[in-house]
């Protein structure tokens, strides 16, 4: 599985708009490939850290946004908002055929738009930490559930 995400994430093409560093190119698509690896594989590094509501730590549990911001933190240097309503102020929208590993993407889970956040990490999964009672997981993104709830998603500038 993971030779499969870094295989996706070495060929998904980058375009000038990408709100990245700016950098010379070839600099610039490494820095991207390495942080968006290190952000999928950090993640996935949580597997089966408890749910826990405002929890931000794999000590105490982890909710959404907790989550994203602890991984991205961890993985990127960056530091974002801690609710998933501010994090989908941040980086360039992206359209759904164009999630690459590393995209945040955003749900409506709570009867409120981007109430829910989990970061794509390729092949139609994200990984989240979903509700009370389960533990942070990998699901698929085009199941009934998560298709009718998804608001859109966001690149950040790794």
């Amino acid at each position: 599985m993971i030779l499969a995400l870094l295989l996706t994430l070495s060929a998904a093409p980058l375009r000038a708009d990408d709100s990245v560093l700016s950098v010379a190119p070839e600099s610039r698509i490494g820095t991207f490939l390495n942080h968006a690896q290190d952000l999928v594989l950090n993640a996935m590094g949580f597997m089966g850290v408890p749910y826990r509501w405002g929890g931000a730590s794999p000590d105490t549990g982890f909710d959404c946004s907790g989550f994203v911001q602890y991984v991205v933190r961890q993985a990127a240097g960056l530091l974002l908002p801690r609710s998933s309503y501010d994090m989908v102020r941040l980086g360039a929208a992206i359209a759904r055929d164009e999630l690459q590993p590393g995209d945040l993407v955003f749900f409506n889970t709570l009867r409120q738009p981007f109430s829910h956040v989990g970061i794509y990490i390729g092949d139609n999964r994200f990984i989240h930490a979903p509700s009370r009672g389960k533990s942070v997981e990998i699901v698929d993104i085009t199941s009934t559930y998560w298709q009718q709830r998804y608001n859109g998603a966001r690149r950040l500038p790794l």
